[in-house]
């Protein structure tokens, strides 16, 4: 294969695994611009190497299949259960679906490659406001709705303590979530205190929570921030 050829392919995939990941990387997901990118381009050279490396008389399509089933240990990787909720689901099918556009730009049929990465784009970009509509659609229409008591778990420094605090106590939206107690106790750090806060709803609404304590994990020093529900297992969100 001329050199040439071989970027031409190579850097099709890169871009289009960026164009992927740029979604990704703007809706703040564990897969990003440089994870799509390098599954992409990986999946490319991978298939360059199985159709041109090896013994023509050969299956020259055996490393190009394994691709299929080797991209599941990353998408296994970016799953995570938090109380009764499983996150990241729809970035592990993104990011196999990425690989199979990097196999086509390695192929190098480009134009199958380039719908695909559009195609993928825009399923992402529009079909998860989609299905938020819908759950809110069918919660309004009368679906069985559960109640469910939160309790937030912040350590931060004590020096932000109340300013982390009044955080806390506004992370909920009002009046769906209203704020039972909120608890100070020293940390394991001696510069560090643990709030806690309680807050209680009449429909449980998981992914409202982890958006709120993204936000608090994000805050200038706060170093963990866990979410449970009572008598379930927190969810952690340490850095």
């Amino acid at each position: 294969m001329l050199a040439v050829e071989l970027l031409s392919r190579v850097g099709l995939a890169t871009v289009l695994g960026l164009a992927i990941g740029f979604e990704r990387q703007w809706r703040s997901r564990m897969a990003g611009l440089q994870t799509m990118a390098l599954v992409s381009m990986g999946s490319a050279l991978f298939l360059i190497l199985s159709a041109y490396s090896f013994d023509q008389s050969g299956d020259r399509l055996r490393v190009a299949a394994q691709i299929v089933s080797g991209i599941g240990f990353l998408g296994a990787g970016v799953i995570m259960k938090q109380g009764l909720s499983v996150t990241g689901l729809n970035t592990a099918a993104t990011l196999w679906a990425t690989a199979a556009v990097g196999a086509l730009a390695g192929a190098w049929m480009w134009r199958e490659a380039t719908a695909g990465a559009a195609i993928i784009v825009a399923a992402n970009w529009f079909l998860q406001p989609l299905a938020s509509r819908m759950d809110r659609v069918h919660k309004e229409s009368g679906r069985d709705v559960t109640p469910a008591d939160y309790v937030f778990e912040v350590v931060c420094g004590r020096q932000i303590e109340a300013e982390i605090k009044a955080l806390v106590a506004q992370a909920m939206p009002r009046p769906a979530f209203q704020l039972r107690a909120v608890r100070t106790r020293p940390a394991q750090a001696a510069e560090q205190v643990e709030l806690e806060a309680e807050f209680e709803t009449a429909a449980r609404d998981d992914h409202v929570v982890e958006d709120a304590v993204l936000v608090l994990s994000q805050q200038p020093g706060v170093t963990s921030v866990r979410w449970s529900i009572s008598h379930e297992q927190a969810a952690d969100w340490s850095r």
